[in-house]
């Protein structure tokens, strides 16, 4: 009896020392929590309140207008792209590189290592300043070249300039667009019609014919091409034709490049929250409620498809050639 009383004891106390010393452990992290904080896994984000949602404050500028006169202001990945060095080495035209998808892309490609020439409208001055410093804050080389793509002469001599300044081409990415919006056909002028051709498929054209020379196996060619050339509004006539024309010219040169190793493809936004909108693209009626319409009732922001330009710039995207990649918050166009 006495025996079992000591054997009692002792399996009390050392229990208790188990227990004490199992108190005294700190606690295990978990495999996420003992990562380095630059390799944690991001937070998911719901994409549907990721950003502002209409209604917008009704607001107007002269056409082509500066996004950092928007409210909201347009978010380009100004703050939040990181970049990987998936374009390293890599030299990149962008015409409307102010601002928009143009402005997201050369922030992106920047930040992936590439040396980024912008082209913008001497009006858009303000804008391209703010690219410019973002590329060279990201340790590439930027360069501006100011003009008007309406003139095949101009578009020849950005060609020339990108090529001098940046020491060679290997991306092209044609995002300058001109969009003005004309309730009638009666009311759109052969003026208009013809700066919106000019702007949205010569210059193009244009360019593309200049950079060839240039651009090696493995270069990109990049169309911003639109929902619009799938499913037109009634009011953007003109606009639309261009956006079809401009699919189309992706899928074709495509075929006539990919022996020469060059990939053409395009990136077709739906409603997204850029100067074309409050220049004269959309009435105030429209750009009030604007990308509420969505399944995601919000338009996009630039900065949303920049992923998609540097994608199609990628070298790992090499089979990706005469394809539209579409961006439109749930329409599922094109």
């Amino acid at each position: 009896m006495q025996e079992e009383n000591k054997l009692s004891r002792r399996q009390v106390l050392s229990g208790l020392g188990a227990s004490l010393a199992i108190a005294t452990v700190p606690p295990l992290l978990t495999a996420e929590a003992a990562r380095p904080a630059a390799e944690r896994a991001a937070a998911l984000i719901d994409p549907t309140s990721a950003y502002p949602k209409p209604p917008f404050k009704s607001q107007t500028q002269t056409w082509p207008g500066l996004a950092s006169k928007m409210e909201p202001v347009p978010d380009h990945g100004e703050k939040s792209y990181k970049g990987s060095g998936r374009l390293k080495g890599r030299k990149a035209l962008i015409t409307g590189g102010d601002s928009g998808m143009g402005r997201a892309a050369a922030i992106a490609y920047a930040r992936e290592g590439a040396d980024v020439a912008i082209n913008y409208l001497p009006s858009e001055e303000a804008d391209a300043k703010e690219v410019i410093a973002l590329i060279k804050a990201a340790g590439q080389k930027g360069v501006a070249i100011p003009g008007d793509l309406r003139e095949e002469a101009f578009c020849k001599k950005l060609v020339e300039e990108a090529v001098r300044q940046l020491g060679g081409l290997d991306i092209v990415v044609s995002n300058a667009a001109r969009q003005q919006q004309r309730q009638s056909i009666l009311d759109l002028t052969t003026e208009d019609f013809d700066a919106t051709m000019k702007t949205n498929i010569y210059a193009p054209f244009w360019i593309i014919k200049a950079a060839l020379p240039h651009l090696k196996p493995g270069s990109a060619i990049i169309g911003t091409t639109s929902e619009q050339a799938t499913d037109p509004s009634e009011d953007l006539y003109d606009y639309a034709q261009t956006k079809a024309a401009t699919t189309n010219y992706v899928r074709s040169l495509a075929k006539q490049l990919a022996p020469k190793g060059i990939r053409v493809n395009g990136v077709a936004p739906g409603p997204i929250w850029t100067p074309l909108q409050v220049s004269g693209g959309a009435t105030q009626e429209k750009l009030v409620k604007f990308g509420g319409d969505t399944p995601m009732k919000r338009p996009g922001q630039p900065a949303e498809l920049a992923g998609i330009y540097v994608l199609l710039a990628d070298p790992l995207a090499s089979y990706a050639t005469g394809q539209v990649y579409g961006s439109a918050g749930g329409k599922g166009m094109p």
